[in-house]
């Protein structure tokens, strides 16, 4: 760490260049990645109370998913767009944390 040498990094701001060094903080942040749209994850920790669907279920938009119990308050999570239950990660009384993948999804391909 004493003979280290600092990297530093372009930038741009109205067309002028700057040259930085990015902090420890910044450098061990966690990445954000491009949410799956085929994914339902906890967006706050709770327990799970109800789930209303069932593995293989072609299930509408808006219609309930499950109940997701967090500080005293009933939270529905609902389908964002319609299409097949894949897999259901958790179970009623599950305990999950935030960002846990409680559902996923895959595309209804609908024969006309």
């Amino acid at each position: 760490m004493i003979n280290e040498k600092p990297e530093f990094v372009d930038f741009a701001v109205t067309a002028r260049k700057y040259k930085t060094l990015l902090t420890k903080k910044y450098l061990n942040r966690k990445v954000w990645v491009d949410p799956n749209p085929y994914e339902i994850q906890s967006f706050i920790p709770g327990t799970v109370l109800k789930i209303s669907v069932k593995e293989g279920d072609v299930v509408e938009e808006g219609a309930p998913l499950l109940i997701l119990e967090a500080m005293k308050m009933q939270n529905r999570i609902e389908m964002p767009f319609t299409a097949r239950i894949k897999k259901i990660n958790v179970e009623v009384g599950n305990r999950i944390p935030k960002e846990t993948l409680m559902i996923e999804l895959e595309p209804v391909n609908e024969v006309i």
